[in-house]
């Protein structure tokens, strides 16, 4: 079965998350028969922090302009049994409309960020990776977020066929690893800069590092900015490639999850980081949003934050304490959420998406 992946990016993690998701995926479908190949933009940007040179599973198609494969990509996607569209792809819609003319077989579009993509709608904004009929013209429309997201997919966008497919992570790239002393922490935060996870940011880790002065606190990400509120006992890491997340989780007590506020809203939107750090062995704590049972069993798994103070509570938390959260959390990701089960999912949706009446809309993942 040949699939053709246009999004954002699989070359680069810098600043986003569906680098790292995409290589997992696509590692996982590669054994259960599937032949891809994804396209993407080689935009500045990305091409300067570059951290993956040979897609396992799959083939890279760097183009500098779309008229420069337009005519190529037709071939491609002529001989294609799925051609999947996802968010911010920044040729989405000249993509879409590719699909729509040539492909064969399922239309797909896979929003990575619904959160958002609904925030914007409902804001009267027109997101950029599909045109003003909305979805309605894919035969299957994928949802990096679950819940009530699914049904204003069909509603509001006209997305006939909607599934949920969630995070997951590669355990053979993100397992326990020896820890680094330069990531060495009590708290830790992997994650790239927001202005609209600042405000939780500075509650969850700014403000216990002011009431534990003697404990460390570690940030690594991308594109913070100077007047961020440092304090003597917070350490920066610039942006870490997936090859040094293990051993950045590996190197704290305890590791923070704080969701942006629309996927936090909308709800039942697994951060990556969330199934990397518990798959790594590293105890976690987050901030709390709907959904957030159905993955992780609050006080036996994960630990939820409401407010400072719950976060000083943690930190105070025993060595044994922590360990058996960590090794609870850790055998839920890798019995539920490994990127070979939902390999295997995306697979079964494919399968039944072909011969799904274009009215049904699925609930639940599959």
């Amino acid at each position: 079965m040949r699939m053709v992946i246009f999004g954002l990016t699989v070359t680069s993690s810098w600043g986003n998350g569906h680098a790292t998701l995409w290589r997992g995926l696509i590692r996982a479908l590669a054994p259960l028969g599937w032949r891809i190949s994804f396209f993407e933009r080689d935009t500045p940007y990305y091409a300067g922090a570059r951290d993956l040179n040979q897609l396992d599973g799959g083939d890279v198609v760097l183009y500098p302009a779309w008229d420069d494969i337009a005519r190529s990509a037709a071939l491609v996607v002529r001989q294609a049994d799925v051609v999947i569209v996802t968010s911010y792809c920044p040729d989405a819609i000249e993509a879409s409309r590719l699909a729509q003319e040539s492909c064969r077989g399922l239309k797909v579009f896979y929003d990575l960020d619904t959160a958002v993509t609904l925030a914007r709608v409902e804001q009267g904004d027109q997101p950029p990776y599909f045109g003003p009929e909305g979805l309605r013209d894919f035969d299957l429309v994928l949802s990096y977020t679950g819940g009530p997201a699914l049904d204003a997919l069909r509603t509001v966008l006209g997305a006939r066929l909607v599934v949920p497919l969630y995070g997951h992570v590669d355990p053979e790239r993100h397992r326990p690893a020896q820890p680094k002393v330069e990531f060495a922490g009590d708290l830790s935060y992997l994650g790239t800069y927001a202005e609209d996870r600042q405000a939780g940011l500075e509650s969850l880790l700014v403000a216990p590092a002011v009431r534990k002065p003697h404990c460390r606190f570690v940030i690594g990400g991308a594109q913070y900015p100077q007047d961020f509120p440092w304090s003597d006992n917070i350490f920066f890491v610039r942006h870490l490639p997936p090859v040094d997340h293990p051993a950045f989780f590996s190197s704290s007590r305890l590791t923070l999850n704080v969701t942006r506020e629309a996927m936090a809203r909308k709800g039942w939107c697994p951060s990556g980081r969330l199934f990397e750090a518990a798959a790594c062995g590293t105890a976690i704590i987050s901030d709390d949003w709907p959904g957030l049972d159905h993955f992780f069993e609050p006080g036996n798994e994960i630990l939820l934050a409401h407010s400072t103070d719950d976060v000083v509570a943690a930190l105070d938390l025993s060595d044994g304490e922590l360990e058996a959260l960590r090794r609870r959390a850790r055998e839920r990701v890798l019995d539920e959420h490994v990127s070979a089960r939902r390999a295997a999912q995306l697979d079964r949706i494919l399968s039944d998406a072909a011969g799904a009446p274009a009215s049904e809309t699925m609930k639940e993942a599959v």
